[in-house]
């Protein structure tokens, strides 16, 4: 079964935000963040895919999650692009 790692942005009231994370389905995975059943860290606000990678196992996107939430300066390049700087 393979894996995806996400980050997802938005540019809710708060200020910008990046979201990271891991699914197998990565529609189903938007919708749900976006429809308030993601995670709770991503209530209220409207959720923008920004970037994924595919891995042929769980277990390879989940390591792949654990690295890129501590890697700040790559979220925020990311996020920039989204926000057109």
């Amino acid at each position: 079964m393979c894996g995806y790692v996400y980050i997802l942005g938005s540019l809710g009231t708060g200020g910008p935000r990046t979201y990271v994370g891991w699914t197998n389905d990565l529609e189903a995975r938007l919708t749900a963040h976006n429809t308030g059943r993601g995670a709770k860290s991503t209530k209220g606000r409207t959720w923008t895919l920004l970037y994924a990678e595919r891995f042929p196992t769980k277990n390879e996107a989940m390591s792949r999650e654990w690295h890129l939430k501590r890697d700040r300066k790559f979220r925020r390049l990311v996020l920039a692009e989204m926000v057109g700087g």
